[in-house]
């Protein structure tokens, strides 16, 4: 196993292969749904959005030449939670593309840069918004333009919003408008990776392409395609493969289709589920890619289960080690647990400010922070309150726990889960805190100030998971399920799996029998020797087999090489 500074040296002798070369004059395009960048730009929901930021910020560390494309969503997602009149509402800010650290993207003779794409029955103009990270060069679009309808123009502001069509309308602009985008740009990509199908649609573009530049037929100019798109699969659970009707893509790719002078059925057939007239943005990008990979060997196995015709590599996500890294050096013998103390202090600040619960840095703080969504199961904890509660207050070696987390705004049970999750906090307030307001900002004081770090996922669902990662690399010891990339890793003397099956029940056995003796157990200074130990331990884990050093390596070697 390589650690971090042997992946650098690998991927600086990458740089000098020969078929390196070509993606200097013609880089990878990345296209993604979400990305995040930084706190004052809500352009990211959760998992996918900080990998895609995570890949741009290890691109850029690495000289890896590179154009990404996403959407501007002036609503973005990650909104505020306030209560006003008893009851909890959404605050949403909008954020003005300059002030986000963006620039209009302008033609060569002083002009705003539009482009215009067919949606349904009329044509949209797009404008676009760069941003300059080294080798990697970000294009955002929106539709925010005078010449649009009023509806028209709210289409990008806000990220996954519920209405169906205003969904399928952005997945539009994205895949569609972000390769017309780069052709307007004279950048001509090498390859084109779709992180995640919601960019699918940039392969009927692609085909556009090599049907006009090849005067070749449709089919013929879907095998060129092809050669040219590698896709990356993040879930296994529906909710992260959109499905629409294939009505109404027929209805908003007609006209696109008209242009292209090839019936809509051909185009919306590629997408569509088997044996059902659902239309599958994932199936598309699996149809029209000529590899794709999974994010955890767990992950590629059980993807083969459920689309046997479209085998992945497994290349196991990473975490941008400058980004999450709070401990820094300070890994000597009574060092790590004097800066994780250090750390912690923040986080109970933060606590303190957010709950009035002022809790001491001495007590085994536990955190779980996810997206609020059923197979997560974020309320496992309390099956039992009165055991957890019993063995949370134990005077001679408390526990408490912190959470964080929202789900979608159109997710029922996941709003319902928020709210008993809420509300078990506030039952049991000398034990749990619930934090509002969870983004990046507050991941990174969550992952680096708890002791354990609580993944509770049922296995299968959680394709990869990189919390859990983020956390291991401040001494935040793991207490999971064997699932997403906690599967490839070996936990002894360093964290503690959970048994799926009898999730709460292990959960305090574990408590009672292995993490609190070890984690009160002192030495004359107060230092938990073991349990620094198994600190340094998990770090190295991360450092020498989950960073997004690593990730882009193979990415290179596996996809685009």
């Amino acid at each position: 196993m390589a650690d971090i500074q042997e992946e650098i040296k690998q991927f600086e002798q990458m740089l000098k292969w020969p078929q390196f070369h070509r993606l200097i004059d013609r880089p990878v395009a990345y296209f993604c749904a979400e990305y995040a960048l930084a706190g004052n730009q809500r352009l990211y929901s959760g998992g996918l959005g900080i990998l895609a930021g995570d890949y741009l910020r290890e691109a850029q560390d690495r000289g890896l030449p590179l154009v990404a494309v996403g959407l501007y969503y002036k609503e973005g997602y990650v909104c505020k939670t306030r209560e006003v009149g008893g009851r909890v509402m959404e605050i949403c800010e909008t954020t003005p593309p300059e002030k986000a650290g963006f620039s209009p993207v302008m033609e060569k003779g002083g002009d705003r840069l539009h482009v215009v794409i067919p949606i349904h029955d009329r044509v949209i103009k797009l404008r676009a918004w760069s941003m300059k990270l080294g080798s990697v060069s970000l294009y955002m679009l929106d539709t925010d333009c005078e010449e649009n309808s009023p509806e028209d123009q709210r289409i990008t502001d806000r990220l996954y919003v519920g209405d169906k069509e205003t969904r399928l309308k952005q997945e539009i602009v994205l895949g569609i408008g972000g390769l017309r985008l780069l052709e307007a740009l004279d950048i001509h990509p090498s390859l084109y990776h779709l992180n995640e199908g919601h960019s699918a649609f940039l392969a009927l573009e692609l085909v556009r392409h090599e049907m006009t530049e090849r005067h070749i037929g449709f089919d013929e100019a879907k095998q060129f395609a092809r050669r040219r798109i590698v896709m990356t699969n993040h879930t296994l659970v529906p909710a992260g493969n959109e499905v629409f009707s294939n009505d109404l893509v027929s209805m908003m790719l007609d006209r696109y289709a008209e242009d292209l002078s090839v019936p809509v059925h051909e185009l919306s057939k590629i997408g569509l589920v088997q044996q059902s007239s659902e239309f599958s943005m994932s199936m598309l990008a699996f149809r029209m890619a000529s590899i794709i990979n999974a994010v955890s060997k767990l992950h590629a196995k059980k993807a083969k289960e459920i689309w046997t015709d479209h085998p992945m590599v497994a290349i196991t996500n990473g975490v941008h080690v400058p980004t999450w890294d709070r401990v820094g050096a300070e890994t000597g013998k009574g060092a790590f647990w004097k800066r994780h103390q250090e750390l912690k202090m923040e986080l109970l600040a933060h606590i303190e400010k957010a709950t009035g619960r002022k809790w001491s840095p001495d007590h085994l703080l536990i955190g779980w922070a996810r997206r609020t969504v059923q197979y997560k199961r974020p309320l496992a904890a309390f099956e039992d309150a009165a055991r957890l509660t019993a063995i949370a207050r134990r005077e001679d070696r408390p526990v408490r726990f912190v959470f964080s987390g929202h789900p979608h705004p159109s997710d029922g049970d996941g709003q319902r889960m928020l709210a008993e999750l809420r509300r078990l906090c506030d039952q049991y307030p000398d034990v749990a805190a619930y934090l509002p307001d969870y983004d990046m900002e507050l991941a990174k004081k969550m992952v680096a100030g708890t002791d354990v770090w609580l993944n509770t996922p049922v296995v299968g669902f959680e394709a990869s998971g990189t919390s859990g990662m983020k956390a291991a690399l401040n001494g935040s010891l793991p207490c999971s399920t064997r699932d997403g990339w906690v599967d490839e890793a070996d936990l002894r003397n360093l964290g503690w799996i959970l048994n799926n099956d009898h999730l709460s029940q292990d959960l305090y056995h574990l408590l009672e029998s292995e993490i609190l003796p070890v984690y009160y157990g002192r030495n004359a200074d107060g230092v938990p020797e073991v349990w620094e130990d198994f600190m340094r331990h998990s770090r190295d884990m991360i450092m020498h087999r989950f960073t997004a050093t690593r990730m882009l390596r193979e990415y290179v070697e596996m996809l685009y090489t």
